[in-house]
């Protein structure tokens, strides 16, 4: 079974929220993929990865990128992980199985009560199915665990 956070997003946005998370991964020696839940989404976050500033340096591809196997961080709106990576954020209710990884990112706006009760939806289906869960909330320092 899977260890399952559930970051609930209150402060930024995903794309602001996710270079940190990413850069504790890749300094952590694991690989990542990233599950959007649309193509737009997917582009604006290729953008976004290339531009940030903390961490300076998240390398990562698409499936438009050769050698996706590569890719310590692998972005894609499809559930595929062709470089084998044992961590997995899914951002905005975006549908991948959990069992395969280690951990799971599970990204979720706030702002938005859709997103917010299909989050909750989330959370009793990955508990019935045996994972291990916890929650996060963006905070002014951070992001705070609760519960």
């Amino acid at each position: 079974m899977a260890e399952a956070g559930f970051y609930h997003l209150t402060r930024t946005d995903m794309a602001a929220a996710l270079p940190a998370l990413l850069g504790r991964t890749l300094a952590a020696g694991e690989r990542a993929v990233v599950v959007c839940k649309d193509a737009a989404q997917l582009a604006a976050l290729d953008v976004a990865l290339w531009h940030a500033r903390q961490p300076d340096w998240l390398p990562h591809g698409t499936k438009a990128t050769p050698h996706p196997e590569w890719q310590p961080v692998f972005l894609t709106i499809e559930d595929e992980n062709p470089a084998g990576a044992a961590f997995l954020f899914r951002l905005g209710g975006a549908a991948a199985e959990m069992a395969p990884y280690k951990r799971v990112f599970d990204l979720f706006d706030g702002t938005d009560e859709t997103e917010v009760a299909a989050a909750r939806a989330r959370w009793r289906a990955a508990k019935a199915a045996g994972h291990t869960l916890t929650y996060w909330k963006q905070g002014e320092g951070g992001w705070e665990k609760a519960g």
